[in-house]
């Protein structure tokens, strides 16, 4: 067996000394296990030549209290047994199916009374607790999760169809929980403790990731995850789910493919970054394009892409590489597109630069309600950062640099549309002057109490980006998509 003790068993063995388990946790005196004999080398087993297929594990609602007792028990004694040395040296499914070879031991040996279901469902957890994210597992292979946030160790909230509910899955502690924190945020070179407290990292699918702890956080570690979908949504799905009309999809498409300059406007969770991951599927193949992040998310499908992370300070509080230190580099790196993930502060007047400069069909994001709000913020975000110019100049600069801002919402139903695509005119005295070019006018609830509503032209013609669009020999589909959307 993996790294157990020779000639011994279970039963008569004496009590060993706590040993600290991964997740933080000591042994419980229950678990009377000898320390493993490190001398001698685990036997050797066959690779796995196929993966281990996994059982659905039962609904968490059918979880006990006991459950949970003879859960810790049971671990603490496979901590006691196993060589965790050796297990990382194992592939997945090999290290899988060990752990799960001792657990099923150990249950035997204890007398541990337990349906065949609950038994391969603690196999399922305790296999998750030591090689993946414990009891967050089940929830990220769920597809239909846009959100998991977890509020300490015994709340985990989910958004499911835009709206948020509890679920039954727990932690074994607040230890645990931190423990898995850690996890997280080292496989992407960042930190989280209480020198640290505050961390932004993201998983290997892209889907990001926050964690705040004690002491910032009075009930123990919160952690949220923003999920992306296993597959990428484009803008047909976006059509299909109702989120954007066809006509309007195909207005998207052309001021994608043509090169405007953009800005995605949108509350928190309004769909800001899977439209700019939809919009970027537009962007010819054959330009090169720079991305900067905080945490990387994007999901760009071209060839010729780069992707940029800000890094935050280490211990000693030097090495921080902010997003104005990125975008300004972006400006020596030959980029034809600058793509930033949010813009938050200083580096929108670095974004406004490149955008002047001949990076036409750079784009962003921002939170803001409106279309003008977002012009607004934009503003602000300049001034907040030194820059010591008067507003109109400022003004003059966001006129001349933004062409189209698209606006997200998520409605009270929890349903996400697009409701502004608006086009930056230019300054009529110190004001910038807008107009909107489709809308989403809401016309009232169905029998289910879903929002109904259409996404219509306001009937302009001919958008003051027409002329790029002709440029680009676009100006045929751009007249049929406002002509579709009028009807």
């Amino acid at each position: 067996m993996f790294g157990k003790r020779a000639g011994s068993n279970f039963a008569d063995q004496k009590q060993s000394p706590p040993v600290a388990s991964p997740e933080g946790s000591q042994s419980a005196p229950t678990a009377k296990i000898a320390p493993k004999d490190e001398a001698r080398a685990p036997i050797k087993r066959a690779k796995i030549s196929e993966p281990v297929k996994k059982k659905p594990a039962p609904a968490p609602a059918a979880r006990s209290e006991e459950y949970y007792a003879i859960k810790t028990m049971i671990f603490n004694a496979l901590i006691d047994t196993i060589d965790l040395g050796q297990l990382a040296q194992l592939d997945q499914n090999s290290a899988a199916e060990e752990i799960r070879d001792i657990v099923s031991e150990i249950i035997s040996i204890k007398n541990v009374v337990m349906s065949i279901a609950e038994q391969e469902s603690l196999l399922q957890d305790i296999c998750h607790d030591v090689l993946g994210y414990g009891p967050l597992e089940p929830l990220l292979a769920r597809d239909d999760i846009a959100d998991i946030m977890v509020n300490g160790a015994n709340n985990v909230f989910i958004e499911v169809a835009g709206k948020v509910e509890k679920t039954n899955v727990r932690f074994r502690d607040n230890s645990q929980l931190m423990n898995i924190c850690q996890r997280i945020v080292s496989q992407v070179g960042r930190r989280v403790d209480e020198s640290s407290p505050i961390c932004d990292a993201r998983l290997a699918d892209g889907s990001r990731v926050n964690v705040i702890a004690p002491p910032l956080a009075l009930d123990g570690p919160t952690l949220t995850i923003r999920k992306f979908k296993k597959d990428k949504l484009t803008m047909q799905d976006l059509v299909k789910f109702g989120s954007v009309s066809p006509a309007a999809a195909r207005v998207l498409g052309v001021i994608g493919a043509c090169r405007c300059n953009v800005l995605i406007s949108g509350g928190t969770g309004s769909g800001k970054t899977t439209l700019l991951n939809c919009m970027t599927a537009y962007i010819d193949p054959a330009e090169r394009v720079v991305t900067c992040e905080d945490a990387a998310e994007l999901q760009l499908q071209q060839p010729h892409v780069v992707r940029l992370e800000t890094r935050p300070a280490n211990l000693e509080g030097s090495g921080k590489v902010t997003m104005t230190d990125l975008v300004r580099n972006c400006l020596r790196m030959r980029p034809e597109r600058i793509i930033v993930g949010e813009v938050r502060g200083a580096e929108a007047f670095d974004l406004l630069q490149a955008m002047n400069t001949g990076h036409d069909g750079s784009m962003g994001t921002l939170h803001a309600n409106s279309p003008r709000e977002a012009l607004s913020r934009l503003e602000s975000m300049i001034t907040m950062g030194g820059f010591s110019l008067p507003s109109r100049t400022i003004r003059e600069m966001i006129a001349g640099s933004i062409d189209v801002v698209i606006q997200a919402a998520r409605l009270r139903d929890g349903s996400r549309r697009i409701t502004h695509i608006s086009e930056v005119l230019g300054m009529e005295g110190d004001v910038i002057v807008t107009q909107d070019i489709i809308v989403y006018e809401i016309d009232g609830e169905d029998e289910n109490g879903k929002i109904a509503g259409e996404h219509r032209s306001t009937g302009i013609a001919r958008p003051a980006f027409w002329d790029r669009v002709r440029y680009y020999g676009l100006e045929k589909e751009l007249a049929e998509a406002l002509d579709e959307a009028e009807v």
